[in-house]
């Protein structure tokens, strides 16, 4: 089987990848969403696909693993890694997760990263209304991830939140905010986080994305100060989202001085990347998006190396569409004891699962999914209904 070529089309915001065989089997992998501006990325890596085996991902990987960076510039690697153990899987009539090594679990566990409404504020009244929509949702999940602080609005609607400068529109710099906490700052902070957990109650858990943001005193003094909720995790309080470094020594003074659990890594591009943190346990959860480590091997391999330090791992992936999904369920699948849950894909639209099969709407069932056993990652498109929500551009991704 030869690699004929790479095509690339925005379908709701997202690239998607097809890999055309000389066999007729189609490989398909997806950017995270919305991430448009990245289908040129894609494309710069055709000229080094075109002829090549597709079911040698490590060789045709080795030819372009160095074209990607730190979120969002893995995204294209990540994305042709995926399609490329979409053609592995099918040529061989089986599932991903056979190619792995197998499957170590029939289902596995997701948790939803649950954002506020547009009319919910950041007071603590409205965490205890983010808490009970939170449990009334009927896929029934069990842990929950709750943006706040320096990863949310709450920066701009408290009043002294920090010690800077509050920057209202950057388009292009995400997540802008970093400074000292001011007392009231960290007092209102916690009184929400107290007001959702208690919500919540011990049937669930709870998790917290905070940052990037955080100086590392204000870091401690708020993983201590949440210590008796028995939070999840904390995550990418001092670097994480699209910050191309990982600063592992500034993590470990955090800690290690905290018995709540610290949490990061999605915006890292590669198993090298993670070494700091792991080796020397300057977190105690690692969470890789398959959609920007790499792919789906790279992620198997962090986790199995996490793994061998005592670090957890509980995988990123709010924006990697449906065919990130389908790579998740595959890969978690797979992972050793070390494994939590993966964050569950919720930023695509609905009619998703209208024009591709493979899942039958939310697959989530008591916060877990079934593992499927279709070949390749086990979705594909419905070419017919999927081809009317291309651009005029893009008219001739499926042909």
């Amino acid at each position: 089987m030869k690699i004929t070529d790479l095509k690339c089309a925005v379908i709701g915001g997202s690239p998607v990848v097809r890999l055309v065989t000389d066999e007729g089997i189609d490989g398909w992998g997806q950017v995270e969403t919305p991430k448009p501006y990245l289908a040129p990325v894609v494309m710069m890596l055709k000229p080094a696909l075109i002829g090549q085996d597709p079911t040698n991902v490590e060789r045709v990987m080795r030819r372009i693993r160095n074209r990607g960076g730190f979120k969002p510039w893995g995204s294209g690697v990540s994305a042709v890694e995926m399609a490329l153990w979409d053609l592995a899987g099918k040529a061989a009539g089986l599932p991903v997760h056979k190619l792995l090594g197998g499957k170590v679990r029939d289902r596995v566990r997701t948790y939803r990263t649950f954002y506020h409404a547009p009319d919910i504020t950041h007071s603590p009244d409205d965490y205890v209304t983010w808490a009970r929509a939170a449990k009334e949702m009927p896929e029934k999940f069990t842990m929950f991830k709750l943006p706040t602080s320096f990863h949310s609005s709450m920066v701009t609607q408290v009043p002294e939140y920090f010690y800077g400068d509050v920057l209202v529109s950057e388009p292009y710099y995400h997540y802008a905010h970093r400074g000292l906490m001011t007392e009231r700052g960290m007092n209102h902070l916690v009184a929400c986080i107290e007001a959702a957990k208690e919500e919540l109650g011990p049937e669930y858990g709870l998790a917290l994305d905070c940052g990037p943001g955080w100086l590392q005193p204000d870091a401690l003094r708020f993983a201590r100060a949440v210590e008796h909720l028995h939070l999840l995790w904390i995550e990418d309080m001092i670097t994480g989202d699209y910050v191309p470094f990982t600063n592992a020594d500034v993590y470990r003074e955090v800690t290690a001085n905290t018995t709540t659990p610290i949490h990061t890594g999605e915006q890292i591009y590669l198993r090298q990347n993670f070494k700091s943190l792991i080796e020397g346990h300057a977190v105690n959860i690692v969470g890789p998006d398959p959609c920007d480590v790499g792919g789906i091997a790279e992620l198997k391999w962090v986790a199995e190396y996490a793994d061998l330090h005592g670090i957890l791992i509980a995988p990123h992936g709010t924006g990697n569409g449906i065919f990130g999904l389908a790579a998740l369920v595959q890969v978690c699948a797979t992972l050793p004891d070390n494994y939590i849950a993966f964050e569950f894909p919720a930023r695509f639209e609905p009619w998703w699962y209208d024009i591709t099969e493979g899942f039958v709407n939310s697959p989530v069932h008591d916060g877990h999914i079934a593992v499927g056993d279709r070949p390749g990652m086990g979705v594909e498109f419905i070419v017919d209904k999927a081809s009317a929500y291309l651009s005029e551009e893009d008219q001739d991704f499926f042909f």
